[in-house]
């Protein structure tokens, strides 16, 4: 039989335990409400619709901004990434042959976090005196205030020495957001335009929509169109790669006219957006967000993390989320994309470059312009998916699948280029 003062002790101890279970949960609730309070001010201060200043804003969001002056942190390498501004061209020689004749091939760097977007473009040697304004779109938040005070057009038209190579302050606050309300935005004329013309008003976009569209506003394709050198993204027939190609050649454009092939060619401009639109992750309602801001908790607040960065370095909250593995074993995933991706893209620059050596032996041994207007053609195709691929910034992992199909066309297109080449140096050599 049991000892009655034994079970008297029993009961006195558990509920001692739970109160004092109790009382502990209160305090760590009372320490993490005095934490949220010092997380943000009682009072917000008002913020001026033309506030250019991160700072400014930082006044009433903090966190935001202590993590948004994280990106001019450089954490060095990812796998085929990350946020050292190195000189692609030291590392990838073949990349001066693949942009002959084009700016990409004196200086073509590694980009680095949105705290250096001015200071990048300002410093790039790819900018002279002739370079139209139209080049700042996307890397300062002064941007906005000139678009409004010029007029869109009148901003394209003037010249960066004129304008843009005068700002100070880079991507920031007022890029995204609302500041009256905080709500996100988007505030680039091309990106709204090229929307209206697919049939999408991105004024009644979804908060989730939201959190890829302020990203895709910059994060894209674009080219400058006419002679007011008007920001314009090829996107009226579609945002696949094939489908900005048939636009491109719709429409007579190229960028530069390759100096060793002869062929028009089109540099690609880091196309986030539309690569990612084709993948898992946008076909699940992921957003750029979910994985490059990943929220975080500060007490029991969740706030964003602005520290815009890659995933691989911050795999718990970036990926564990959905995906219920290790970290390492998630690291692998991405590294095994990445590698197979990279392997293809090595694999179509050599077809690529033998193409252009082929069209020039050709041309050296006779061929006319009419005659290599095929050659040239497949060569422009193919560098073209090459780029679209060397450009964007995730090496394939934001659309794996229709990635490596790019590259696939890309090495094909290369290959017919050569041969259309060696066919006629060799028709050419025997009259």
């Amino acid at each position: 039989m049991a000892n009655p003062i034994n079970k008297k002790y029993f009961l006195i101890f558990f509920i001692t335990a739970l109160v004092t279970v109790g009382i502990t949960l209160l305090l760590i609730n009372v320490f993490e409400k005095k934490q949220e309070a010092n997380l943000y001010p009682s009072v917000f201060k008002p913020v001026g619709d033309h506030e250019t200043d991160p700072k400014v804003w930082g006044e009433n969001f903090p966190y935001e901004y202590d993590t948004y002056l994280m990106t001019q942190t450089n954490e060095g390498p990812t796998y085929h990434g990350g946020s050292d501004n190195y000189q692609k061209l030291d590392k990838y020689p073949v990349l001066k042959t693949l942009f002959a004749g084009y700016p990409f091939s004196k200086d073509y760097r590694e980009e680095r976090g949105h705290y250096w977007a001015i200071t990048d473009v300002k410093e790039t040697k790819r900018v002279n005196d002739k370079t139209p304004n139209t080049c700042i779109s996307c890397k300062s938040s002064q941007v906005l205030v000139d678009v409004e005070k010029m007029g869109t057009e009148a901003f394209y038209k003037a010249m960066f020495k004129d304008v843009g190579a005068h700002y100070d302050k880079g991507i920031g606050c007022l890029d995204c957001h609302n500041p009256k309300t905080m709500e996100l935005r988007v505030s680039r004329p091309g990106f709204i335009e090229a929307m209206q013309r697919r049939g999408i008003d991105v004024t009644k976009a979804t908060r989730e929509q939201m959190r890829s569209y302020v990203c895709g506003q910059c994060h894209v394709e674009y080219y400058f169109k006419g002679e007011g050198k008007y920001l314009t993204f090829p996107w009226d027939k579609g945002l696949s790669v094939d489908s900005i190609e048939a636009y491109y050649d719709e429409y007579g454009f190229k960028d530069w006219d390759h100096e060793t092939s002869g062929a028009p060619m089109i540099k690609m401009q880091h196309p986030e957006f539309e690569t990612w639109s084709t993948g898992i992750h946008a076909k699940s309602g992921v957003t750029c967000v979910d994985c490059h801001m990943p929220y975080e908790r500060q007490g029991s607040v969740k706030v964003t993390n602005h520290w815009i960065k890659s995933p691989l370095r911050n795999i718990n909250n970036a990926c564990q989320t959905c995906h219920k593995w290790s970290e390492q074993e998630l690291s692998n995933r991405v590294k095994t994309i990445q590698d197979r991706v990279y392997e293809q893209m090595m694999r179509s620059e050599t077809a690529i470059v033998d193409a252009i050596n082929a069209i020039k032996a050709a041309k050296d041994a006779g061929a006319t312009d009419e005659q290599l207007k095929e050659a040239r053609k497949l060569h422009r195709r193919a560098q073209l998916r090459w780029d679209f691929v060397a450009a964007e910034n995730s090496m394939g992992f934001h659309s794996p699948q229709e990635t490596l199909k790019t590259l696939g066309n890309a090495i094909d297109y290369a290959r017919q280029s050569q041969l259309a080449a060696e066919k006629l140096m060799k028709n050419v050599a025997a009259k």
